[in-house]
């Protein structure tokens, strides 16, 4: 047991606790984003800015070329 195995392993011990940490953030920004953009998309017509775009494209697991109004408007009544 070297110096590097426990450096390795207070590394890794501290990625673990920065994932646990950061996750419940990201989950919870994550559900702010989802109501930021359905209230934008709801307000607005196509096209929409780049941020909603690619939020859209994700969503619909879709290229946002592709993405009509008719696919926006199922994604919030549905």
């Amino acid at each position: 047991m070297g110096k590097r195995r426990t450096a390795r392993d207070q590394r890794q011990l501290d990625m673990k606790l920065s994932r646990k940490k950061n996750g419940v953030l990201k989950k919870k920004e994550t559900v702010r984003r989802n109501i930021r953009m359905l209230e934008i998309i709801k307000t607005r017509q196509l096209p929409y800015i780049p941020s909603v775009m690619s939020w859209l494209s994700q969503t619909l697991s879709k290229a946002s070329t592709r993405i009509t109004q008719a696919d926006v408007d199922s994604l919030t009544t549905g």
